[in-house]
C-alpha cells in the first residue's frame, strides 16, 4: 500500500512561487503517474500537472509556463513536486496528489490510485 503525503501549502501574496512536494512510500512494483489536483469550494476538483514514471509530463492551460512538476526516487519513496511560481489568487485551494501505481496480488499485477489528504494553498492579492 501507498499513502501519498503532501507538503508545502502556505499563505502567499500573488507574484510569488511556492513548492509543494507528495511523497509516497511503499514496494509497489512501479509507481506509474503522480497527479497534482485542486479543489476550490464549490468547484470540481481539476487536474493541475501531472508526471509518468519516464518524465513525461501534462499541464493544464491554466499553470502552463508557471507551475512545473518533477520526479525523485529515493529509495522506496518517490516524490512528485511542483514548483508554482507568479502565482495568482486564482490559483488558491486545496492541493493533492494522486498516485498511481502496480502491486503485485495473487491475481497477478494490479493497479491502485492512492490520494493524499491535500495541502491548502492561499494567494492573496
Amino acid at each position: 500500500q501507498l499513502q501519498p503525503a503532501e507538503s508545502g501549502g502556505d499563505l502567499v501574496q500573488a507574484g510569488k512561487s511556492m513548492r509543494l512536494t507528495c511523497r509516497a512510500s511503499g514496494d509497489p512494483v512501479s509507481i506509474n503517474r503522480m497527479t497534482w489536483y485542486r479543489q476550490i469550494p464549490g468547484n470540481e476538483r481539476e487536474l493541475v500537472a501531472s508526471i509518468t514514471a519516464d518524465g513525461s509530463t501534462e499541464y493544464s492551460d491554466s499553470v502552463k509556463g508557471r507551475f512545473f512538476i518533477s520526479r525523485n526516487e529515493t529509495g522506496n519513496t518517490v516524490a512528485a513536486s511542483l514548483q508554482m511560481n507568479d502565482l495568482k489568487p486564482e490559483d488558491t485551494g486545496v492541493y493533492s496528489c494522486k498516485t498511481e501505481a502496480t502491486f503485485k496480488t495473487p491475481n497477478g499485477d494490479e493497479d491502485y490510485d492512492f490520494w493524499g489528504r491535500g495541502t491548502q494553498v492561499t494567494v492573496s492579492s
